[in-house]
């Protein structure tokens, strides 16, 4: 459920909102999440889509979901279908149907060629290679196309015949007649139709020319009267552009371009170009994978809409740069499940534990409550039997200093249950403890032995009662803070995946409280003393379990990094 607290406290972009709506310059909030639908969402467009959808939830306006759908090649309907599902899943509902820059191809194109009737568009014939050469530097203006001042009327013949498919794919391309001196280099002469011959997902065949970005998104905005355009500061350069050709075509409406500093979360990458390449090469198993930034990703490890949606308030909205420790995403997804989570005991790394003097009938089981503070998530018995499982980590025959655990001849207490003691270690030829055997203090079910202290509380499971399941433990997938921008000794970037996390993933066989075996996908638990799991979105069923592990209980990689 909602409110509007959970959204980002006020930043710059909303005191212009509220100044717009105070002055009288808009009456309604209209926004838009403008994806290009060539791969999967990442956590850098959940901050975009939070802020987008949650501007127009707080403002009582409306958001348009509108794909960027200009480069077919790039372009499935996996992709849209992938986008309008994590955005539901969010929390967030578009305002109407989806829509598609492809919806205004036809207007877009007539706006184009009234501007060759204008004078301000013409049909030039440089490679890509010559393009570049003309442009000038940063430094240094560029030169006119010998293009440039061809007629209106050959320009319109011209247009025409790329549109109608003469030419071959790149020999021509339109662009806008500005100013080749141009302080702004965006602003010299930039092109705004290719030719390219290719499927599209949603006009299919019908167009062999396709609009440029910077373009389409400043008529599409226009036309669905988006009030505030919100972009991030790579595009503060482009606010030019898109103000010069809303101001140079007939349209009745003028948005303005707002900037915000992207994301750039530690120890992950955001560019989709680079996550393909970890699909494409095998380092992951999709896009969906529960070590990606993705959203699906994210969604399949089991990090919560909720706690994705309080991350965002967290990081905020600001122009200065926005570099986000990973600690910060996995805090908050953990205090959002640490109230959210029932409890479950599970034993990962197990080591059999006989209880010699178990006594059928004399020895009792204690009821549990799922939740420390929900009670209304109820209890469930915690069985016992003369075999249980611990785990190995809480047994040592040479404990550290300040050890609470158990030890030869010490005593812990399991967690619900009884004080038991250690009295005799078995070890295989090799000398691996495979068994321990302990002794129960019956007088301590639901009190305090009498005469002794006993700190220690570990976990345990019934061997008679557990049910075994399949147990993944995600880590980070890189190694360093920066994986794409570390040079080697030649000065040039390593590839960034020199720096993958071997142990981004391990898989185990472990045993779980039988409630395991009645859970749905996507379920999520807190194992106690472990860490937060979720039933796997897709693998889990009630004939095998599988969880994925989506976060630890505390942040270990403070100390290790």
């Amino acid at each position: 459920m909602m409110n509007k607290d959970q959204f980002a406290d006020h930043h710059f972009i909303r005191n212009i909102i509220e100044e717009d709506l105070e002055s009288g310059k808009t009456h309604a909030i209209q926004t838009r999440f403008p994806p290009e639908p060539n791969g999967y969402l990442h956590i850098g467009h959940a901050k975009s889509i939070c802020l987008n959808f949650g501007l127009a939830y707080v403002y009582d306006g409306l958001c348009n979901l509108r794909f960027d759908d200009t480069n077919p090649e790039k372009e499935n309907q996996e992709y849209v279908d992938a986008i309008k599902e994590d955005v539901q899943w969010l929390g967030f509902q578009w305002a109407g149907e989806p829509r598609y820059a492809s919806d205004y191809f036809d207007q877009l194109f007539d706006y184009a060629v009234g501007l060759i009737r204008d004078g301000k568009a013409y049909v030039d014939d440089l490679t890509p290679e010559e393009m570049r050469a003309y442009r000038g530097t940063l430094t240094e203006p560029g030169k006119n196309s010998p293009y440039r001042d061809r007629s209106v009327e050959e320009n319109l013949d011209l247009f025409m015949r790329m549109k109608n498919g003469e030419f071959p794919d790149g020999s021509k391309t339109l662009r806008l007649k500005i100013d080749m001196a141009a302080g702004n280099v965006n602003l010299r002469d930039p092109v705004i139709y290719r030719i390219r011959r290719a499927h599209h997902h949603n006009t299919g065949d019908k167009w062999c020319i396709y609009p440029m970005y910077d373009y389409t998104h400043a008529i599409s905005d226009a036309i669905e009267h988006v009030t505030h355009s919100l972009c991030t500061l790579e595009f503060e350069a482009h606010r030019p552009l898109y103000d010069w050709v809303l101001d140079n075509i007939p349209i009745d409406n003028h948005p303005h371009q707002y900037e915000f500093s992207r994301l750039e979360l530690l120890y992950s990458i955001t560019s989709k170009r680079k996550l393909n390449q970890l699909v494409s090469d095998g380092h992951v198993k999709g896009w969906d994978d529960p070590r990606m930034p993705t959203i699906s990703g994210m969604r399949r490890r089991g990090y919560t809409p909720e706690g994705l949606r309080l991350f965002a308030k967290r990081v905020g909205i600001s122009k200065s740069e926005n570099v986000v420790d990973m600690s910060v995403l996995e805090g908050a997804i953990r205090e959002e499940l640490e109230d959210s989570s029932p409890r479950m005991m599970a034993v990962l790394n197990p080591i059999k534990v006989t209880l010699t003097n178990f006594e059928a009938g004399k020895t009792q089981s204690r009821s549990a409550p799922y939740h420390p503070h929900h009670e209304e998530m109820g209890e469930r018995e915690v069985p016992i039997s003369s075999t249980i499982y611990i785990e190995a980590d809480d047994f040592s025959e040479n404990p550290p200093k300040g050890w609470q655990r158990l030890t030869p001849g010490g005593e812990v207490r399991l967690r619900y249950s009884y004080v038991i003691k250690c009295d005799e270690v078995v070890k295989d030829d090799s000398g691996k403890v495979i068994e321990l055997k302990c002794s129960i203090d019956h007088d301590t079910l639901g009190k305090k032995p009498e005469g002794r202290k006993v700190k220690g509380v570990i976990h345990w499971l019934s061997a008679e009662h557990a049910v075994t399941a399949t147990v993944r433990l995600y880590d980070r997938l890189f190694t360093e803070p920066r994986p794409d921008a570390i040079r080697g000794e030649d000065g040039e970037y390593r590839p960034f995946t020199d720096f993958l996390n071997p142990d981004s993933v391990q898989e185990v066989t472990a045993y779980v409280e039988p409630v395991a075996a009645t859970l749905a996908p996507e379920s999520r638990w807190q194992f106690e003393r472990l860490g937060y799991f979720v039933t796997d979105r897709f693998d889990h069923s009630k004939e095998q379990l599988v969880f994925n592990r989506t976060v630890s209980l505390k942040d270990t990689w403070q100390k290790t990094s």
